[in-house]
This record gives structure tokens, sequence and C-alpha cells, in this order.
């Protein structure tokens, strides 16, 4: 971990649709109690540290409908109960987190993520959250493209087969950024490595 210093005041931490709908699935590498458990416990170690926490989530029933072989939501299909939108009551999010809402995978387009961002002069995001191969990756892809530093926490993340987290976290974040676990980033914050 002596490889990489965290400037807190120059990070955001942005943790990716943990809502009712997504902690309900049947997720794997990781189960949903342990992504939302270390995407808290990194939530707790930024806002001790003063940084900022973004929590993202999407519209379900504001997705656009695309032409696809195996679409998200099947033409007919009920719009889920607003319940389902709502944050996980264990992601435990703060009155002083930014929350973002998408209508998309991704957390940038049609959204105000980068103007919080710049206006806090970040250049590092932290990320996590559920699934890792849609709403992170779509974020990170975008936040690459912009020039953002990028850090995965790989166990505060998942998806719904194992072999397209590891794909993500093996073949393409590891090229964008970072890969660290949940312990390994806590430690670096609490060694001050990770201090502002």
């Amino acid at each position: 971990m002596n490889d990489m210093t965290i400037d807190i005041a120059r990070t955001a931490l942005v943790l990716i649709d943990l809502q009712n709908f997504n902690t309900q699935r049947e997720l794997a590498p990781y189960p949903a109690e342990t992504v939302v458990g270390n995407c808290v416990l990194l939530a707790g170690e930024m806002r001790n540290r003063g940084g900022m926490v973004i929590y993202v989530r999407v519209l379900l029933d504001e997705l656009l409908p695309q032409p696809a072989d195996n679409p998200m939501k099947k033409p007919g299909s009920p719009a889920p109960p607003p319940e389902a939108l709502h944050f996980a009551p264990e992601a435990q999010v703060q009155a002083t987190d930014h929350v973002v809402t998408k209508r998309q995978w991704g957390a940038f387009y049609g959204t105000d993520l980068e103007q919080l961002l710049r206006r806090r002069g970040i250049k590092t995001i932290l990320l996590g959250g559920i699934a890792t191969n849609y709403g992170v990756e779509s974020t990170a892809r975008a936040a690459f493209d912009q020039g953002y530093e990028l850090i995965f926490a790989e166990d505060a993340m998942s998806s719904m087969q194992a072999d397209a987290h590891r794909f993500a976290c093996e073949g393409v974040f590891k090229t964008m950024g970072k890969v660290r676990s949940t312990r390994a980033l806590i430690d670096a914050f609490q060694a001050g490595t990770g201090d502002a």
C-alpha cells in the first residue's frame, strides 16, 4: 500500500446504487451485506477526515428503454415499488453526504456530479457500489475520460456474476487506476497516508 497516498482533501468517495432493489439481489463474488458494510466503513473514514462522500442513486423507472437482446427492463413490466428505489437503511447515508440522482448506468451524464467534484477541487475518485460492471464501470469510464485519478475498492462492490466482477476489476479497472481492498484503504487512511 506504500505505493499510493490518498489526499483526502482532493478525493471523493462515490458509492453507486446502494438502493434496496440492488442490496436485495443475489450478488457475487461478495454478498450485498459485505459490499454495503465495506462502503459504510469507507464512508466513515472519509467523513472522519473531512472527505467528500457522494451516494449515487438511479431512478429505475426513468431509465431509457433501448432495443436490446436482453433488456434490463422487459417491455410491459411493472414499475418498481417506491421503496425499492430508496437507499438501503444499512447504507447509512448521512445528512452531510451529497446525493446524486441519475437516469442511466453512469453517474456523470445529465447529473450534477461533475460540478460537485470540480467545485471541491477533486482530482481522485474512490469508487464502490452495485453493480461492478454496470453503474461502477460506467461511472469509472466517464471519470477516466475526464482525467480523474481512480481508486477502486474491490470488495466494496459486486455484481450479479462473479466472472463479470473479476473481469472488470482485473481486466478494466487495473488499466484505469488502482484496485485495493477496503482494509488496505483504511490502513492507508489510519497510517496517515490518507490524511489531508
